[in-house]
């Protein structure tokens, strides 16, 4: 698994604690399922795709709300 990969799922760990402690809303656990699943999906041998980059940010924005 590449850094960037490692780096991703770091920080959809951290939304997910965010989650968990009650500080989310139902389209943080809907942006977070998405991120979780275009993780086990993308290629961890090549650079994380604009598209997994964007769900990750997403997920981040809303949990800083």
């Amino acid at each position: 698994m590449n850094d960037t990969f490692r780096e991703l799922k770091a920080r959809v760990r951290r939304i997910d604690e965010a989650l968990a402690t009650g500080a989310g809303s139902v389209q943080l656990a809907q942006a977070l399922s998405q991120a979780r699943r275009a993780l086990r999906r993308g290629d961890r041998s090549r650079e994380p795709s604009a598209e997994l980059e964007t769900l990750v940010q997403r997920a981040e924005a809303l949990a800083r709300r």
